[in-house]
């Protein structure tokens, strides 16, 4: 018996911080009978495990997506709004993945989408503090003290941003490498110095890019760039953890 955020994370439904979502939005079920408790647990063997209806497949192959998002698409598998999702770029592709991570509805680029549910977690979790590069156009031209700013950290929702890398391609054009998932940060960071963004496109998550994908376009990840991608996650995870022990006294 595993805990039921755990299976639905295996079966490559979602991570285990979105599968207790999943759960407590009354969207999973256990023999029939709606699930909201997240200590709840089930055997994926015997037990039939449904989410929104659909009964899960413990045994689907993992699938590793790399996606060009064009602007004007939506972050999620479905919208209550009817917008265009970024699973509707997916033609061909059987298998039930979702993306990890989010871009907003204006921004474009790069996106990862899986039903690999325990690195999903290892690449959106904080801890792991994968690194997500940014071309960002600005409204304006920044002056040296906005960018140390932004290279400081600046408070955005009553929270203060981890130090960013931040480097001036031209004027109003920058490069922005962030290692937090926070909602439209890099929006609200360029906002809070006076400065919004125009255009904002991803070309890099970790150590996977690629300037030939054009918008629209997906191709599967390479055994190798997966390989990359677990240890980048494993690798930032442990300097993460070095860097919040607390000295002995």
């Amino acid at each position: 018996m595993d805990r039921l955020q755990k299976i639905l994370s295996q079966a490559g439904i979602a991570s285990r911080r979105a599968s207790e979502a999943l759960m407590l939005q009354g969207r999973v079920s256990v023999n029939g009978v709606t699930v909201r408790e997240l200590g709840s647990k089930a055997d994926a063997a015997r037990d039939d495990i449904r989410v929104d209806g659909r009964r899960i497949k413990t045994s689907e192959r993992r699938l590793y997506l790399l996606l060009n998002k064009p602007r004007g698409y939506v972050t999620t598998r479905s919208d209550p709004e009817r917008r265009p999702t970024v699973i509707d770029l997916l033609k061909g592709v059987r298998e039930y993945v979702y993306p990890v991570g989010r871009l907003d509805y204006d921004s474009e680029g790069l996106l990862i989408l899986t039903n690999d549910g325990d690195l999903a977690s290892r690449l959106t979790h904080p801890s792991h503090e994968v690194p997500r590069v940014y071309e960002a156009q600005l409204l304006g031209t920044p002056d040296e003290h906005d960018l140390e700013r932004l290279r400081r950290g600046l408070v955005i929702d009553g929270r203060r941003t981890g130090p960013a890398d931040v480097r001036v391609l031209k004027a109003g054009l920058l490069l922005i490498t962030i290692r937090e998932g926070r909602n439209r940060q890099v929006r609200k960071m360029c906002e809070a110095i006076g400065h919004p963004v125009d255009r904002l496109r991803r070309i890099a998550i970790g150590p996977l890019k690629d300037s030939r994908l054009k918008a629209g376009q997906w191709r599967e990840l390479t055994a190798e760039e997966v390989r990359k991608l677990q240890r980048a996650a494993a690798a930032n995870a442990a300097v993460g953890a070095r860097g919040r022990r607390t000295p002995s006294q």
